[in-house]
C-alpha cells in the first residue's frame, strides 16, 4: 500500500502494512513479508497481520510478547512505588524491587489465565490503580500509620525483625482485603449479574470514579517531582516529546530476512515506548550529572534524590533469582474496612474491564464477546485478584486498557503473542535484578512519569462524558457535584476523623475508610443520581429507563420509547461495542503507559 494511501489519523501504523486484495502482510516497510501471511490470502479482507486465532512464527511471538511487556512495564511498576510509601516501605528499596518482581509474576500468571480460561481475546493482565486508593485510605488509618522512625532513613535497618514486622503486618492486611474482595468479583462474574449491574451504570458513574482514581494521587507525584523539578521536567519533556510530536516518525533499526539479507527497516519506535524511553534517556542524564557531581552529595540538600546512586547499593543486593510464593510475608489477615473500601475498586475495575473486552475484541478481529464469555472473563479476574492477595502484590489485577490500544498499533490480534508476553512477565518475576533495576530509578524521574500517567487516566475519566449529553443541566449538575464532593468529603474526613465516631471500631474504620476513597465518593453520588433523578419526561427513580426496558413493558403505550443514546440513562449501549471502538482508538493514539 503506497504511503500516500496511509490513514492520516494516527491509527495505521506501518508496523504491518495490508494489501487489500487479501491477507498477505508486510512487517516493518513494503518490502519484508510476514512470514506465513502468503498462505492466508484465501481469508476475507482484514486490516490484520494476525487475528485472534492465528500462530505467527515462534520468534515474531516472543518479539511482539516482550513487546507488550515494556508497554505495561510502566503501570506495573508505579504501583508497588507508591504503595511503598503507605506500607512503610519508602527507605527499603530493595524490598521494593521484591514487590515489583512480585507484581511481574502474579501478572504473568493471571495473563495466562484470563487468555486460556477466561474471556480467550489477547488481553494482559497487570496492576490496577482503582485498587490504590482505597488501599492508601486503609492504611491512613490511625492504627496503620507508619510509625515516625520508619521515615527516617537513618534509624531504618530493613533487616531488624522490628522493621520487617511492621511492614509485613500492613501487606498482611492488605492481602487479606483483596482476597477477600476478589470473592465478591468471582460470584458477580460466574453468576452473571455483571450483566445486570451494567445496566445501571452509565457514564456519569464511569466519569467521575475514574477521573477520582488518579486525582487524589496528585500528592504523591508532586512529592516524588518536587524532589528535583529540572529532572522532573526533563523526563515530562521526553515523555510528551515521544508520544505526541515524534509519534509519527519512522526510526530505521538493523533487520534480518532470508530474501533481503541484513538492511534495515522502520519502525515508529516513539509511538510503542514513549514512556520507556523517556525514562531511559532522563535517567541517564541523572547518571551523567551524578558522576560529574552536579548533584549534592549531601542526603539533605535538594536535588539528591536525583542520584542514580541515593537508593544506595539495591542492584548488588538483590538476587539474581527469587520465587515469590503464596504467603511469603506471612498468613493475610482481614478487617472489614478494607474489605469494603477493595470492593469499591473491584466494582470499578470489572466495569472498565467490560469495555477492554469489546475494544479488544474489535482490535484482534474477533466478533464481540458473547455474554458467557464476559462472564467467565470478570470470573477469571477475580481469580486473579484472589492470586495477587495471596502472593502479596498489594494490588489486584485487571485487564491493561493500553495493551487493548497496543493491538491496534501492531496489527497482531493473535492471543498466543499475550500467552508470550505473560510469560516473559512470569520469567523475569523470577529474576531478581529485573526488579531492582526499577526500583532504583531516582525519584524525581517517577515523578514526572506520574505527572503525565495521571493526567492521561484523569483524562480518560473526563472522556467518558462524550457518551452523555452534556448540554442537560441534570447532567452537568451530577458530575460536577460527584466531582467535587470526591475530591472535599474525603479531604474533611481526613482532618476530622474524631467528628465521625460512633463508639464501634469496626464501623468507624467503614465510615473513615469509604469516605476517605474520593473514586467511591464520587462514584456513589454519580450513580445515586443518575439512576434516581429524571430526565423531564421520564418516571421518577429510574423506571422509564430501567424497569420498562424488559421485554413485557416495552410494548407498553406509557413508558418511554428511547432511541439508543438518547438518554443519560442507557447503560447497555454504554457497555457496547459502540463505546468501545471510539476508546480503543483513542487508547491507540495516546499510548501512554496507564491503567485506565
Amino acid at each position: 500500500m503506497p504511503p500516500s494511501d496511509k490513514d492520516p489519523n494516527g491509527l495505521d501504523n506501518p508496523n504491518f502494512i495490508i494489501d487489500d486484495g487479501g491477507h498477505y502482510c508486510n512487517f516493518t516497510d513494503a518490502h519484508a513479508t510476514v512470514p506465513g501471511c502468503e498462505e492466508k490470502q484465501n481469508r476475507p479482507s482484514s486490516n490484520l497481520a494476525y487475528s485472534v486465532t492465528d500462530i505467527p512464527p515462534w520468534y515474531l511471538c516472543i518479539f511482539l510478547g516482550i513487546q507488550h511487556y515494556l508497554t505495561a512495564l510502566g503501570g506495573l511498576v508505579a504501583i508497588p512505588l507508591i504503595l511503598s510509601r503507605g506500607l512503610c516501605l519508602e527507605h527499603d528499596i530493595l524490598t521494593q524491587s521484591h514487590l515489583i518482581s512480585t507484581i511481574f509474576f502474579v501478572s504473568g500468571i493471571c495473563t495466562l489465565l484470563q487468555v486460556i480460561f477466561g474471556v480467550r481475546l489477547p488481553i494482559l493482565q497487570g496492576g490496577t490503580f482503582a485498587f490504590l486508593t482505597p488501599s492508601l485510605a486503609m492504611l491512613s488509618l490511625p492504627d496503620w500509620k507508619c510509625p515516625a522512625w520508619t521515615q527516617n532513613a537513618t534509624q531504618v535497618d530493613a533487616t531488624s525483625p522490628e522493621f520487617i514486622e511492621v511492614w509485613q503486618k500492613r501487606m498482611r492486611e492488605l492481602q487479606g482485603a483483596i482476597m477477600v474482595a476478589s470473592c465478591f468479583q468471582i460470584f458477580v462474574g460466574f453468576s452473571g449479574l455483571i450483566g445486570f449491574l451494567m445496566r445501571f451504570i452509565g457514564p456519569l458513574t464511569i466519569a467521575p470514579t475514574i477521573t477520582l482514581v488518579a486525582l487524589p494521587l496528585f500528592e504523591s507525584a508532586g512529592n516524588d517531582a518536587g524532589a528535583h523539578w529540572g529532572i522532573a521536567a526533563i523526563t515530562i519533556f521526553f515523555i510528551v516529546l515521544f508520544s505526541q510530536y515524534l509519534k509519527n516518525v519512522p526510526v530505521p533499526v538493523p533487520a534480518y530476512k532470508r530474501s533481503r539479507k541484513c538492511h534495515f527497516s522502520k519502525i515508529y519506535l516513539f509511538q510503542i515506548f514513549p514512556v520507556l524511553l523517556g525514562l531511559s534517556i532522563t535517567w541517564l542524564v541523572c547518571f551523567a550529572l551524578t558522576v560529574s557531581n552536579v548533584f549534592p552529595s549531601n542526603p539533605k540538600a535538594y536535588g539528591y534524590a536525583a542520584r542514580t546512586d541515593s537508593k544506595g547499593d539495591v542492584l548488588s543486593k538483590a538476587p539474581w533469582f527469587r520465587f515469590p510464593y503464596p504467603g511469603q510475608w506471612g498468613v493475610p489477615t482481614i478487617s472489614v474496612a478494607g474489605v469494603f473500601g477493595i470492593i469499591a475498586g473491584v466494582i470499578s475495575s470489572m466495569v472498565e474491564s467490560v469495555g477492554d473486552y469489546y475494544a479488544c475484541a474489535r482490535l484482534s478481529g474477533a466478533p464481540p464477546p458473547p455474554k458467557h464469555a464476559i462472564n467467565r472473563g470478570i470470573g477469571v479476574e477475580g481469580i486473579g485478584c484472589l492470586l495477587a492477595g495471596a502472593w502479596g502484590t498489594g494490588n489486584g489485577t485487571t485487564s491493561y486498557s493500553e495493551n487493548v490500544g497496543a493491538l491496534g498499533i501492531t496489527r497482531v490480534g493473535s492471543r498466543i503473542v499475550i500467552v508470550a508476553g505473560g510469560c516473559v512477565m512470569l520469567f523475569t518475576g523470577m529474576f531478581g535484578k529485573v526488579g531492582a533495576v526499577f526500583a532504583s530509578i531516582p525519584t524525581p524521574v517517577i515523578g514526572g512519569m506520574f505527572m503525565v500517567m495521571f493526567g492521561v487516566i484523569s483524562a480518560v475519566g473526563v472522556s467518558n462524558l462524550q457518551y452523555a449529553d452534556m448540554n442537560s443541566s441534570r447532567n452537568l449538575f451530577i458530575f460536577g457535584f460527584s466531582i467535587y464532593a470526591g475530591l472535599t468529603i474525603p479531604y474533611w474526613v481526613k482532618n476530622n476523623t474524631e467528628a465521625l465516631k460512633t463508639g464501634i471500631l469496626q464501623l468507624d474504620q467503614v465510615i473513615q475508610v469509604l469516605l476517605t476513597t474520593g473514586m467511591f465518593v464520587g462514584g456513589f453520588l454519580g450513580f445515586f443520581l443518575d439512576n434516581t433523578i429524571p430526565e423531564v419526561y421520564d418516571l421518577p427513580f429510574g423506571m422509564g429507563s430501567k424497569f420498562c426496558a424488559a421485554k413485557w413493558f416495552r410494548y407498553l403505550p406509557t413508558c418511554p420509547k428511547q432511541p439508543p443514546g438518547h438518554s443519560a440513562n442507557e447503560n447497555n449501549s454504554y457497555a457496547q461495542e459502540n463505546r468501545n471502538k471510539i476508546n480503543s482508538e483513542k487508547d491507540t493514539e495516546m499510548n501512554a503507559d496507564t491503567r485506565i
